[in-house]
């Protein structure tokens, strides 16, 4: 009889600990509240960004007036930012105005992105370089900031927006900044 290597089976044990530590961390609220220090202070400008395709432009102008609204760091390549985009059409399908910024995609990548899934930006820009992003305070996507009518950044969200995330911060956050 043929003895079986033991260190065979070491790869997926790895790979299996790996995931349990992604899925448990991904859970976890306090993982998600990431502090920034753009909290109260007026939105970075996002002169630098680009227009997506022909969709219609993201300005600053349109960060500084108006009412409350979110600008959602999002791209093509990421898993997250897919799995939180029904809540991002949710949000847009209730009257929420929602800008989205692409940040280090190819257009055409991002355009099929919203082909398949739905576009709920009033308007969008593209940060392919990130610098943008990197004047915003940007771990990663998905990032979401909540902006009051005057542009200052009322609250900030690390990760993808779940369906309890929404009401249990994003909704709230979003009336506290329209009072």
């Amino acid at each position: 009889m043929a003895k079986i290597n033991p260190l065979v089976a070491l790869p997926p044990l790895v790979f299996a600990g790996l995931a349990g530590l992604f899925i448990f961390g991904m859970g976890r609220e306090d993982a998600q509240q990431l502090p920034s220090s753009q909290i109260g202070r007026e939105a970075p400008s996002i002169a630098s960004v680009t227009p997506l395709a022909d969709l219609a432009p993201l300005s600053d102008d349109m960060l500084r007036t108006g009412g409350v609204k979110l600008v959602n760091y999002w791209a093509s390549w990421c898993a997250p930012c897919r799995a939180e985009h029904p809540q991002l059409e949710t949000l847009a399908e209730e009257g929420v105005t929602i800008y989205g910024v692409n940040y280090k995609d190819e257009a055409g990548n991002a355009l099929k992105f919203l082909g398949e899934l739905g576009n709920p930006y009033a308007a969008v820009a593209q940060d392919e370089p990130g610098r943008t992003a990197l004047e915003w305070g940007v771990y990663g996507v998905p990032e979401t900031y909540i902006l009051d009518a005057e542009g200052h950044i009322a609250y900030r969200f690390a990760g993808p927006i779940t369906v309890e995330i929404m009401e249990k911060y994003i909704k709230p956050e979003i009336a506290r900044a329209g009072q």
